[in-house]
Parts: C-alpha cells; sequence; structure tokens
C-alpha cells in the first residue's frame, strides 16, 4: 500500500493511524480510513466548496495529498489564493472529520466520491455535483434508465392519477424512479415505483439520520429493499430550507429526465427543472387548465419551451428514444392479440412496409404524432411491434 507523504503541514495522528477496510452488508468499502477522513476534512476547510475540492482532489489524485501539499504549492492552483491555501493548515476540520467517519462505520453507510467508479456517471458531468455521496440500501445505476419526478407538495387527484399511471406505463422498462421524499407528487413517485417492483431512490436534504418528513419513515425499509436513500449532507444534518435546493442538484443531475407534475408559478419543483435544463438534461412537464394555481408553474415550462408537454409515457419514449427490449420478460409477443381499429391500421401498415421511420408513419397516417406514439407504444406493449435504432418500427 502506497505510504502518506509525510510534511509539516500534515496531521501527524492520521500518518501513524492503522490503515483499515471496512466490509460493509453487500458491498466492500475498500476506501482507505485515513482518505475517508481527509476527504471529510476538505469539506470542512473555510471557503472550499465542491467546485474546488474537486478541482484540489483530480489535481492532487487524494485528498490526504492536498493536505501533505505545501501551501505555496496549494496556492499555485487557480482558484486557490495564498489566504485560502494557508487554511488547509488548520487541525480542527480532522476533528470533526473522524467523528463522522466514525458515525460512517457505525451505521454502514455507503460513501463514494466523485472519483469512484461507483458514483454515479451522470452526476459527474455537473461542474457543480457534490464532492461526495452518502447512501443506504441496494442502488444500481449501471446502465439503467434513469427519471426524476418531482412536483407539488400539495398534489391534486389530477396530478396523483398522472403520477401513478405514467410510472405503471413505464414498469416494462424496469426504469429507476428518482424524487425528493417530500409530501405530495414526490412520495407519489416512491410508491408507484415500490407498487411495480421498480427501484427507487430517494435523495434527501438531510443527514441520513434525519428521515423527513416523519411520517414518511414507514416507507424506509420498503425503499432501501428496492434502491434506496442518498444525501451530500454529513449525519445530524437538519432539513433546512436551502438544503432542500441543494439536493435538487442531486436530483436533476443523476437522472436522463426530469418529470415535473404540478407545481404552482412559484413552486420548488421549478428550480430542479432549471437546474435540468442548465445539465442540458430533457424536461417534461405536465399540462393543466389555465385557470388551475397549481399547473401554473407546468404551463409557463411549456410555454417558454423549458418542458417538452407530457401526456403520457409515449411522449417520453419518443423525445428519449427509450425502447422496448423485445422478446423481454415483461413483453412476449402472443399468438391471440387484440387491437383496436387503430392499432390494426398501424400494425398492417408495418407488415405491409416492413420497417418505418416514425414521422414516415405519421405522415402516411395522416396522423399525429403524439397519438401514434401512444399507439406504437400500446402495440410494443402487446408484443407485435418493437422500436428499431433511429425512430423507426417494425412489426414483429
Amino acid at each position: 500500500m502506497q505510504s502518506v507523504a509525510r510534511s509539516k503541514f500534515y496531521p501527524q495522528f492520521l500518518l501513524t493511524i492503522r490503515v483499515k477496510f471496512y466490509t460493509f452488508q453487500n458491498q466492500s468499502f475498500s476506501m482507505r480510513h485515513t482518505e475517508l477522513v481527509s476527504v471529510l476534512a476538505l469539506q470542512k476547510v473555510e471557503g472550499v466548496g465542491d467546485v474546488i475540492a474537486k478541482k484540489l482532489m483530480s489535481h492532487f489524485g487524494s485528498a490526504e495529498e492536498i493536505f501533505a501539499s505545501d501551501p505555496k504549492k496549494l496556492s499555485e492552483i487557480e482558484g486557490i489564493n495564498p489566504r485560502l491555501a494557508n487554511r488547509f493548515k488548520d487541525r480542527s476540520v480532522f476533528a470533526k472529520a473522524e467523528a463522522e467517519a466514525k458515525q460512517i462505520l457505525q451505521s454502514q453507510t455507503k460513501v463514494t466520491t466523485f472519483l469512484d467508479p461507483e458514483y454515479p456517471e451522470r452526476l459527474k458531468h455537473c461542474h457543480d455535483g457534490p464532492l461526495m455521496l452518502f447512501s443506504t440500501g441496494n442502488i444500481n445505476l449501471e446502465n439503467r434508465m434513469t427519471l426524476s419526478i418531482v412536483g407539488t407538495r400539495k398534489a391534486t387527484a389530477y396530478g396523483a392519477d398522472f403520477c401513478r399511471r405514467l410510472v405503471a406505463d413505464l414498469a416494462v422498462l424496469d426504469p429507476v424512479i428518482i424524487s425528493g421524499f417530500a409530501y405530495g407528487i414526490d412520495i407519489i413517485a416512491h410508491q408507484a415505483a415500490l407498487d411495480n417492483g421498480l427501484q427507487t431512490i430517494a435523495v434527501l436534504g438531510s443527514g441520513l439520520d434525519q428521515i423527513y418528513p416523519n411520517p414518511h419513515k414507514k416507507y424506509v425499509n420498503a425503499i432501501n429493499a428496492n434502491g434506496g436513500f442518498m444525501t451530500e449532507f454529513w449525519s445530524g444534518a437538519y432539513p433546512a430550507p436551502e438544503n432542500f435546493v441543494r439536493r435538487n442538484r442531486i436530483v436533476a443531475g443523476i437522472s436522463q429526465a426530469t418529470v415535473i407534475i404540478e407545481s404552482a408559478e412559484r413552486g420548488g419543483s421549478l428550480i430542479t427543472a432549471n437546474l435540468a435544463n442548465d445539465y442540458n438534461r430533457d424536461v417534461f412537464a405536465l399540462p393543466g387548465r389555465i385557470t388551475d394555481a397549481l399547473s401554473q408553474g407546468c404551463n409557463q415550462l411549456i410555454k417558454t419551451q423549458r418542458a417538452h408537454l407530457l401526456t403520457g409515457a409515449a411522449d417520453l419514449l419518443y423525445i428519449l428514444n427509450w425502447d422496448l427490449k423485445p422478446q423481454s420478460q415483461s413483453v412476449q409477443k402472443q399468438l391471440f392479440v387484440s387491437l383496436d381499429a387503430s392499432e390494426q391500421r398501424i400494425y398492417d401498415y408495418l407488415v405491409l412496409k416492413k420497417k418505418e421511420l416514425l414521422d414516415t408513419i405519421a405522415i402516411e397516417n395522416e396522423m399525429p404524432v403524439s397519438k401514434l406514439s401512444a399507439l406504437l407504444f400500446s402495440l410494443e406493449l402487446k408484443g407485435v411491434v418493437r422500436p428499431l435504432p433511429g425512430k423507426a418500427f417494425e412489426a414483429i
């Protein structure tokens, strides 16, 4: 094991501490104890946020090396002035870091930094993404479709029903549903994911030991069993209002797309939508009546072209080019399939054409793309049509 370079600026107790490896339930936690403490300490250095911390970690390769470096060498890095460089000599940050590391070990919390392979790939590309993440459960984002669903905390029957139906319709794709565990649309999205056997991730605006709101604690075990909880906040961090704003960038950054279901004109979900747009992710919004207060935010997003109009799962499939896997366990071609008149018309067309582009199908059948997408989605679910690369389709 590579030894840590000695320096008069590096805490002596970290140089002599025994290196430990921890094995947690269903996973190996292989970050050296000294490195874990150093990364935690890095977060406590005054004036060091996620952007600067990640720049330093990328430059030196580890947090240990940052603290082992001479302040003069640190100040040569862009964004690090001599005053900030000297703050790395503050030893008090290590006492706080040691206490948090102990809590991490005792609670069997998984820790990943942005340099780790397990760190969410999409979040790595967000310039202001967190330096490190703490998580519990059985989260698996490898090669998975990911969708964030957020909205008002005062969901109407219209919004709640749409949310449940959307998740149920997407279940055949086995996406990961991500939300913020709050009242309203958030918890409805988590519930719908669990009801349909989908993995769901709850991103918290607090430490993992401060589950909020209290009535939602009854869902903790179910979510950990099929997904998990994720946060950037240390243990003991209370769910303060400003924490929820920070949490939103994880919700937006970790996903391929974000869905907004009901939002007032100044609703908090609009922050998530704006962040998703900043990260060049697709945003979808459920439209509502112009007189409904809880539809004002969504309608404005659509009006200003900051969100795609969302009427159902087919819109997501079309815009995101999400394809159903042919002959999957969930979608099997049936010997006798019942098709309505419109479905039969499109199916017969594809049998004749062999394969065709979505837009061409719409033009030749004199049908709006939105309606056609819904029909094709239904035919895919019935196992008689499958998508091809380039938004083409063929009859099976």
